[in-house]
């Protein structure tokens, strides 16, 4: 899963010219930033409002902000050499007095009575809420009404999803910045800060008298973070290549946490004098006391020298192969199942767009499939397709569930646009597979299905899009209002379809970057289905015949509870949290053209 489609086709013509490293922040200032902040719009800021910020800010806005799309490219040492360049040493300010709850104590009992933790609720990857957990029926549903807001300072992307305990949350956010929280309310107890933006969904475990928090950030590092203070118990570099990033969430079981790793160098490659590519995608098995690495399996071989290109750049392969989803996990049979990405480069190799069972106890790979062959992208086929793949990575984690029959299947929605059930007694053997959309290198099932047991639903992406022609917009592309999204119900059972919902075009009026695209995951519970949208709206319809049931348009400014402007814009990866009667649901994406947001809202039928 990547962004390449959103942004590769013109960061190929807007990079391949600049040098592809330079050795001071003034030069790099200069070659890459300068045109822009110095050309006097009012709405780009201009170098002197640059040097007043802290250098940490303009950091988190190159990896993680409203200037990602044209950080892309950028090795991370020129970033932090070109914020130090423009920056001042300040420190960011933490939050404000009024944010903090007037008794931060953090309580976590032995045997919760309510929870969401982690991807999905369970270990199976379903994303479904049964009725005890959610406490929420569907006349409740009905009523649902914004209870609290809470706004990320100095974010233009709330990406992750909250893991809730019994009325305790957890939370990252772009700015690194984890906290700790009151569901009830969305006052705080404690903050810690990672190294990197941390997308990644939150682990809860037990750690001796208290818990310990597990996550990953968009750096490749890994942490354990006492959940009762956020001290931090441990952390770990997972992988040291420079574009490795931790955007799935972990799986904990056993005293283990099996972490996913995938990368961003694909679209770097955008840029003909990057040296593609060399990451290779890996599962890797830490020690949940210690964080001592137990297992690593890598996707695909070391990367060797392949030749140069036509610009006398060294290319290198096999590559890619990230994994972008957390594992599944099947007890019965100690096993892992993950979904894999494409490759970057040549040789293609037989573990892309797979299903690939993991032994859970050596890492050793016990079966794969491979649902789509020969799929070698990356950011440079943009410009020069020819030989390149159609880009279908799995994004989602597989789901194992049974069919009413009683048979064990593993489904898994494609950027394709297919749904797949595969045997998972049979070496993950097709069974059926059914189209639900389009398809293509940002359409099709991206992020997850949910499923309740008989029947399984997914959105699609399909998004529309066209060059960006505004000068003071730092977005690439431009999303087409009218194209994109759907929900399908399919029986578990055969992949026949039950029922289709369309989505929406964007009502006259709404900001640039909406789209119907839905590329964000689903969530269920009993009656009822949770979808998101790129135009910003979060939705409920019926299990049984698809009927809305209730919405709610984010795009908009809220009052929040810790005093922070936030507004909130287009929905993706992450899919609504629900659980003890209340919605959660992280508002703003930037990221593949969408509206900027930076809001966590909490919704409640009170």
């Amino acid at each position: 899963m990547n962004a390449v489609a959103t942004v590769t086709f013109l960061l190929a013509t807007v990079w391949t010219s600049i040098p592809a490293a330079a050795q001071t922040g003034a030069e790099i200032y200069q070659q890459r930033c300068a045109a822009c902040h110095e050309e006097g719009s009012d709405r780009i800021p201009p170098r002197a409002a640059l040097e007043e910020m802290p250098s940490a800010r303009i950091l988190r806005a190159l990896n993680a902000g409203i200037m990602m799309a044209v950080a892309l490219t950028m090795d991370p040492e020129d970033r932090v050499a070109v914020s130090s360049y423009l920056g001042t040493s300040d420190p960011v300010a933490g939050p404000s007095a009024q944010a903090f709850c007037a008794d931060r104590t953090v309580t976590l009992p032995a045997t919760p009575q309510a929870s969401w933790v982690g991807w999905s609720p369970t270990r199976d990857g379903s994303r479904f809420q049964p009725a005890d957990q959610a406490d929420l029926s569907v006349d409740q549903v009905r009523r649902l009404t914004l209870k609290w807001a809470f706004g990320f300072e100095g974010d233009s992307s709330a990406f992750a999803p909250p893991t809730v305990v019994d009325g305790q949350m957890f939370v990252g956010s772009a700015g690194g910045v984890v906290h700790a929280m009151r569901a009830d309310s969305g006052c705080l107890q404690w903050t810690f800060q990672a190294d990197g933006p941390v997308r990644s969904s939150i682990v809860v475990v037990p750690a001796g008298q208290q818990h310990a928090l597990l996550f990953g950030d968009m750096t490749g590092r890994f942490y354990a973070v006492t959940a009762e203070t956020g001290v931090l118990r441990w952390s770990v570099q997972v992988d040291a290549h420079d574009s490795t990033r931790l955007t799935a969430g972990p799986l904990a079981h056993d005293g283990i946490v099996y972490v996913p790793v995938s990368s961003w160098e694909e679209t770097r490659a955008a840029d003909l004098d990057y040296p593609c590519c060399t990451f290779r995608g890996s599962v890797v098995a830490l020690r949940i006391s210690d964080g001592e690495q137990l297992w690593q399996t890598w996707m695909t071989d070391a990367p060797q020298a392949r030749g140069r290109n036509a610009r006398g750049t060294m290319r290198h392969g096999p590559s890619g192969v990230g994994v972008w989803s957390t594992p599944t996990l099947d007890e019965a049979r100690n096993l892992l199942y993950i979904g894999t990405g494409d490759n970057y480069t040549e040789p293609a190799t037989d573990t892309s767009d797979a299903v690939i069972a993991l032994d859970r106890t050596t890492g050793r790979i016990v079966w794969s499939r491979q649902l789509t062959e020969n799929d070698i992208y990356n950011g440079s086929c943009a410009t020069n397709p020819e030989g390149c793949g159609p880009d279908f990575d799995f994004g989602q984690a597989p789901i194992l569930s049974r069919a009413p029959d009683g048979r064990e299947l593993l489904l898994i929605g494609q950027k394709s646009g297919i749904v797949w059930a595969l045997d998972p007694t049979k070496e993950g053997e097709v069974v059926w597979e059914t189209r639900v959309g389009v398809g293509g290198i940002n359409g099709g099932v991206q992020w997850g299905m949910a499923t309740e047991g008989q029947r399984v639903f997914a959105t699609v992406s399909d998004v529309g899009r066209s060059r960006n022609t505004d000068p003071g917009d730092p977005r690439r592309v431009v999303l087409d209002p009218n194209v994109g999204g759907g929900l399908t119900a399919l029986r578990i059972a055969d992949g026949g379809r039950e029922w289709y919902f369309p989505a929406a075009h964007c009502a006259a009026g709404r900001p640039l970057g909406c789209s119907p695209s839905q590329p964000g995951a689903v969530t269920t519970i009993p009656g009822v289905v949770f979808t998101t949208s790129v135009d910003g709206y979060l939705r409920a319809h019926s299990t049984t015949d698809g009927t809305l049931l209730w919405s709610f348009d984010t795009m908009r400014d809220f009052e929040t509870v810790n005093g922070v402007a936030a507004h909130g814009g287009s929905i993706d990866g992450p899919g609504a949290v629900v659980v003890g009667g209340m919605v959660f649901i992280s508002s703003g994406y930037l990221r593949n053209g969408g509206v900027t947001g930076n809001v966590l809202l909490a919704f409640s039928a009170e």
